[in-house]
């Protein structure tokens, strides 16, 4: 059975020496890895633990700059790693909307440099939100027309605190996906609980070209999760992902499989719906 883990980070080697430096620089790094307990992981390090773990390919994405020159030195690295570690590695570019042309040129930089999709958008730190469609309708008429999945980071609006929770809530998203239906959208970390409003048929509806992925899951929620989203959306709207290296890919992967979906939907969720979104052969 093909294992994709649809979310994970991966840095520079040159970031760990620099990290008070680039903490300074950009806000979305330094919400997120101001704690020395925060781990900056490689591009060895992910293979690695892929390899320990059985999982076949890894998408590794931005965290949602905002600091223009990290930004493409970060992606410098994702498209490096990924010409390292073909069939491994697949990445996606990490852009701030904000930039404006910058971030059209951006994108269509490490398109041509072979990365597969866009994001993470991470709004609250980049400073946009992502229901400004008028701000984001470049970006996304980009994206559609190369082809490349947007990967938005996703919270909750109730629950524990954590380092990344914001204001970028089911409520939120669905505004973001209702303005750009031709749009192919990842919602990270289940959507904030966005795939529990499909019963609502109008919901489901708008859904109808939007993925979740499990990134960070075991953090978030019980394992019910994966089965009860499977029968709400349909198994074929959701990935594996585990947010390495916050997490290994083992605790994911032991939630996914003990969640109780059947043969089939493990399938889909652990790589086939990967493989169909972004193109991969099994290896």
């Amino acid at each position: 059975m093909l294992v994709v883990d649809a979310h994970t980070h991966i840095f520079p080697p040159a970031f760990r020496e620099r990290r008070e430096e680039i903490l300074r620089r950009d806000a979305t790094f330094g919400e997120l890895y101001a704690s020395p307990k925060a781990r900056l992981a490689s591009a060895e390090e992910l293979v690695a633990a892929m390899d320990a773990a059985g999982v076949d390919v890894a998408v590794a994405v931005g965290i949602g700059w905002q600091d223009r020159e990290v930004a493409r030195e970060a992606n410098d690295y994702l498209m490096e790693s990924a010409a390292r570690y073909p069939g491994r590695l697949v990445g996606f570019c990490g852009v701030n909307p904000a930039w404006g042309d910058d971030a059209l040129a951006e994108v269509e930089r490490c398109a041509r440099g072979g990365l597969r999709g866009v994001g993470e958008l991470h709004a609250d730190t980049q400073g946009f939100r992502l229901d400004d469609a008028a701000l984001l309708a470049p970006m996304m008429e980009l994206a559609e027309g190369l082809g490349l999945p947007v990967l938005v980071h996703s919270s909750e609006p109730v629950g524990h605190l954590y380092q990344g929770k914001g204001r970028t809530t089911p409520d939120v998203l669905l505004r973001f996906i209702e303005a750009f239906p031709r749009n192919t959208v990842i919602c990270g970390h289940w959507g904030g609980g966005l795939p529990f409003y499909a019963l609502m048929p109008e919901v489901k509806d708008a859904l109808s070209r939007t993925y979740f992925d499990s990134a960070a899951s075991p953090f978030l929620y019980d394992g019910r999760v994966f089965a009860l989203a499977a029968e709400v959306l349909g198994p074929e709207r959701l990935l594996f992902a585990t947010d390495y290296p916050l997490l290994r890919p083992e605790r994911v992967l032991a939630q996914a499989r003990k969640s109780g979906l059947d043969s089939e939907a493990q399938a889909m969720l652990l790589g086939g719906n990967a493989a169909r979104l972004l193109g991969l052969e099994r290896r």
